[in-house]
């Protein structure tokens, strides 16, 4: 059977190559007699599973010694509320920059735990841009200045790192994180469920500088708490063994790529094919300004949304599935991770010439 060219913006593709390899892994990891699932998380098998993961994580994207590396659970939506619990250390206010539906659920979250000032929003647009930073309005003593660097539903993201002098800058990284070079050190805190560009839904992977934790809100549970999690290799609770394994199996597999530089260039390419049809149809409408819009997350719209359904049905008969846009926003939206080739996308451009010809 044929796998399908699959959009979806997560849980999303994975390497056609990984997911061989672990087919052929499920049973018998390594001569071990035992599969992944199986394995105790304190067993030697796993160990080497999740040092060999986090070795090639580090060294991806060449994260400094001085930051600790944690597997974790909950997504990017637990890491809303675990990030205001131990990066406030003593302030109560901490900025967010709006640009989008998960930058609105993380500025929802931490209104829970600390004042929230709002340094800039592109709502007026209706998120169609990334404000330009000379228009911030930024706390002096801010806990964090806290970005979305990468909005999955609105397909913004931002192609340069703010500035934000000695006040840490979080990311949320989720749906672009190892699709580029990063450097963390201009970074706080970086977060990413693992589910869109790294692996299964289920682990998420947080990188914060050592300097910034032990000083969690009294009320942190155990299991949330940056330092202690980092203090017992994140199994202070047992990890997501499975997702650490096809997390790790794909930073292998992106090394075998050339990195992320090689990574990057191919990603660019993709984008350039969606991006360049766009703009010359007068079918369809990309609705993002050109100097903010993802790589991984492109969203368009037909002039004429009735035709929708029938765009989405011939796109689907033709083997390319979870087109359909976000609730939120309608339209469509074609997601195009590390793991979707760049034939997929000219698959794509090719039925939306094809389709558009037709009904012109």
């Amino acid at each position: 059977m044929a796998r399908a060219i699959n959009f979806s913006a997560g849980p999303a593709a994975l390497p056609e190559e990984v997911l061989k390899l672990a087919a052929s892994e499920m049973l018998d990891w390594h001569n071990s007699g035992m599969g992944v699932m199986e394995m105790s998380h304190r067993g030697k098998e796993f160990i080497q599973i999740h040092a060999e993961a986090e070795a090639d994580l580090r060294e991806l994207l060449a994260i400094p010694a001085n930051y600790k590396v944690l597997f974790l659970q909950g997504g990017a939506i637990a890491e809303n509320a675990i990030v205001p619990m131990n990066m406030l250390r003593g302030r109560s206010v901490a900025d967010y920059v709006d640009t989008g539906e998960w930058s609105k659920k993380s500025i929802k979250e931490a209104k829970k735990y600390c004042n929230v000032n709002v340094v800039a929003s592109s709502q007026d647009r209706g998120y169609s841009y990334i404000p330009p930073q000379s228009s911030w309005k930024l706390t002096k003593d801010a806990a964090y200045v806290h970005i979305c660097s990468n909005e999955t539903i609105g397909g913004l993201e931002y192609q340069w790192v703010p500035q934000t002098g000695d006040v840490p800058l979080v990311a949320d990284m989720s749906s672009h994180i190892l699709s580029r070079p990063v450097d963390v050190s201009r970074y706080g805190l970086i977060y990413a469920g693992a589910q869109k560009n790294i692996g299964p839904a289920g682990l998420t992977i947080v990188i914060v500088r050592d300097d910034l934790i032990g000083q969690a809100l009294p009320v942190t549970p155990s299991a949330f708490d940056y330092k202690q999690q980092a203090e017992n290799d994140s199994m202070l609770n047992t990890p997501p063994t499975y997702a650490v394994y096809i997390a790790g199996l794909v930073f292998k597999w992106l090394k075998k790529q050339g990195g992320l530089a090689e990574i990057e260039k191919r990603n660019i390419a993709k984008a350039k094919v969606l991006y360049d049809y766009l703009d010359a149809s007068k079918f369809f409408i990309s609705p993002i300004d050109k100097g903010d819009r993802s790589r991984m997350n492109v969203p368009f719209k037909l002039k004429d949304e009735s035709l929708d359904g029938a765009f989405l049905k011939g796109a689907e008969a033709l083997g390319m599935v979870q087109l359909k846009g976000h609730r939120s926003v309608g339209g469509m939206r074609a997601s195009i991770y590390n793991a979707m080739p760049l034939e997929g996308v000219q698959k794509l451009v090719a039925y939306m010439r094809e389709f558009e010809a037709k009904q012109a």
